[in-house]
């Protein structure tokens, strides 16, 4: 097939499974394996029936073959490929976006954006962005992120993204002892692109804000960073967050000074989860309701605190509780 006549005409060349093998550096017993087995193969026929892979193929093979040898399984990888709905635009298309764009002075519409069309970051995978955090790519996973937050929300991407991306790099730190900083890179950007969701509401919804503080001593604070940008964008309630490690003493006065509808406290380590301080709390007028989440509260709480188990229904219940 001659190749150049093709990309003259306009068309995109199809490459054989041989070109693709030398391209990759995979053998091609390799590539017949992830075709039958997982579905990721060629995608086009030639004249003589046979099948070809386009620009749009390798791309795929491209990205299985770095994940596969970032570690992740094979199935894996796959899986991650195929649900990636938008690639790359190839070269060919890239130039004839060009060529209508300069004839129309304009982008030209098409399939695949082109390179001159408004720029949006595409919404990764799990194995793709916890790639860039093992990499220390802190520009990628920051992008990535808010991709992810402007397209899906915060509650899809905490559930879908955030949390798998943090099992993973968890493994890596019980199997070599090592990714301390991979965990502070990719919590630091993570945060960062949350605080900016947490901004009060032009009008706020309810007449009181939500307090959200971690128990004295505890360190992990992104979960509550992250129902509090969920109540401020989903449902437009003003929030106050206290952070990490605050002081029950320190909870009690700005409960005193806010008057919050709901005051929400998160513990994730046994240590931090003593519920004795809680019955301490002062009870305001009106009264706000008092939320735990976190999997390190223990047995025993005061029987005017409510308890909740999963993002979801945390997000329920204050809210419900702000705009009552």
């Amino acid at each position: 097939m001659d190749e150049q006549r093709q990309v003259a005409a306009g068309e995109e060349p199809g490459y054989g499974i041989g070109a693709v093998a030398r391209r990759l550096g995979v053998p091609a017993p390799t590539l017949r394996t992830w075709n039958l087995r997982y579905g990721v193969g060629p995608s086009r026929r030639s004249p003589g029936g046979h099948r070809r892979y386009d620009a749009r193929d390798l791309w795929r093979l491209e990205e299985m073959n770095r994940l596969i040898r970032s570690g992740v399984p094979a199935s894996d990888a796959a899986r991650e490929v195929l649900r990636i709905e938008t690639v790359p635009p190839s070269p060919v298309e890239q130039e004839q976006d060009r060529g209508r764009e300069r004839q129309a002075g304009r982008p030209a519409p098409g399939r695949f954006p082109s390179l001159a069309a408004e720029r949006r970051p595409e919404v990764p995978t799990v194995a793709m962005l916890a790639r860039a955090a093992m990499t220390l790519d802190s520009g990628a996973v920051h992008d990535w992120i808010d991709a992810a937050l402007a397209r899906h929300g915060v509650r899809w991407t905490w559930e879908h993204l955030a949390v798998p991306v943090f099992e993973t790099i968890c493994r890596r730190q019980s199997e070599s002892g090592a990714s301390i900083e991979v965990e502070h890179l990719f919590s630091d950007r993570l945060l960062a692109s949350l605080i900016g969701l947490t901004e009060r509401p032009a009008r706020p919804a309810g007449a009181r804000p939500v307090l959200l503080a971690c128990a004295e001593n505890e360190l992990h604070s992104l979960p509550i960073y992250a129902l509090a940008a969920a109540l401020t964008t989903d449902h437009h309630v003003e929030t106050r967050v206290l952070g990490a490690r605050t002081p029950y003493p320190a909870l009690a006065d700005a409960m005193r000074r806010l008057g919050p509808s709901v005051v929400f406290v998160w513990s994730q380590l046994s240590e931090t989860g003593d519920p004795a301080p809680l019955a301490s709390l002062p009870t305001p007028r009106p009264p706000s309701l008092v939320v735990v989440g976190g999997v390190g509260w223990r047995d025993n709480l005061p029987a005017s605190v409510s308890r909740v188990t999963s993002f979801q229904e945390a997000l329920t219940r204050v809210t419900a509780a702000a705009l009552a």
